[in-house]
């Protein structure tokens, strides 16, 4: 277990993405996962209240109202901690204060619980003030609806703006951020990750696998046959330098008689103040591949040998 920032939150050190519950995968394959999850050790569960909003049909909400069937069924909801987001709902963008307080509620509701243990602000909000938001979230802690607040998709400068608001106005301060932090996306190293060791939040990465090419799928950067937009994004990765990572990683995880993508996440989580990675699965067979990654450990140079063939960044994703 590891705990998430400055909070009491002891969590497995692998989230399992909600953003697939009612997209690629239906009630009883959710269902089924989440089991898979939860029976292999996982406690620790991210969505968002506008997954999966983008899907036709949808309207967004879809995700939670399954986490929370899920855990009414099972009795789970003392057990597991849920983290949740807001600003993308159709129905509840942007980060005002009425805004924030009435998605809230509402994810509340589907996800059927009293209070959400970890909730984000998912992406900055040029057209309300901080100070506004901030007080906001602060307001949810004060009465009762939620235990800790986070940030995602936050600049290092912004996050820094939040924390000193947050210790002005004497109301909870941000104890976890969500970047896009992966082998091909490093860039948060410069700014956001020094930033949070030294304040105490915990990392929680988006895109740990880069969706789907740190699996080692994707070895040609030809689109044929990758008829999925998330395909269609990593087969982009497949370059010289990106085939060079997929082969690293599979031979450390060789060395250690597991996968690819979680020798992916154990580099992701063995990064100063990495919390949980976040990985999503479609299917219960992919479960075991995130257990994996949650366990098994690098040593100092397989990491090193990582870190070094994955130096290089793009800049256009």
């Amino acid at each position: 277990m590891t705990r998430i920032g400055s909070s009491d939150l002891d969590v497995f050190p692998l989230a399992l993405g909600g953003n697939v519950f009612g997209w690629t995968a239906d009630r009883d394959t959710s269902f089924a996962v989440l089991d898979a999850f939860r029976e292999g050790g996982g406690d620790f569960i991210d969505t968002a209240d506008s997954y999966s909003a983008w899907v036709p049909g949808n309207t967004g909400g879809e995700s939670e109202t399954l986490i929370g069937e899920w855990l009414a069924s099972r009795g789970a909801s003392n057990d597991v901690v849920v983290a949740t987001k807001v600003s993308q709902h159709p129905d509840f963008r942007g980060l005002s204060a009425t805004n924030v307080r009435a998605a809230a509620e509402a994810s509340l509701q589907r996800l059927g619980v009293e209070r959400i243990d970890l909730y984000y602000a998912h992406f900055d909000d040029a057209d309300t003030p901080l100070e506004e938001t901030v007080a906001a979230f602060g307001r949810l802690v004060e009465d009762g609806l939620v235990r800790y607040t986070a940030v995602s998709n936050y600049s290092a400068d912004r996050i820094a703006e939040w924390v000193r608001i947050a210790r002005e106005l004497g109301v909870a301060e941000p104890v976890a951020i969500q970047p896009h932090y992966n082998l091909v996306h490093r860039e948060i190293e410069s700014d956001i990750v020094p930033f949070a060791e030294d304040n105490g939040l915990g990392l929680v990465p988006y895109f740990a696998l880069a969706k789907g090419f740190l699996t080692g799928k994707y070895r040609s950067p030809e689109v044929d046959g990758h008829d999925s937009p998330r395909a269609r994004a990593a087969v982009e990765y497949a370059t010289p330098q990106g085939l060079q990572i997929i082969d690293t990683l599979e031979r450390i995880g060789a060395a250690h008689g597991v996968s690819i993508a979680a020798t992916a996440l154990a580099w992701l989580r063995a990064k100063p103040a990495v919390v949980a990675p976040i990985a999503s699965a479609s299917r219960v067979s992919q479960v075991a591949d995130l257990l994996d990654g949650a366990r098994v450990d690098l040593t100092a140079e397989e990491v090193a040998d990582l870190d070094a063939v994955s130096e290089w960044t793009p800049t256009d994703m």
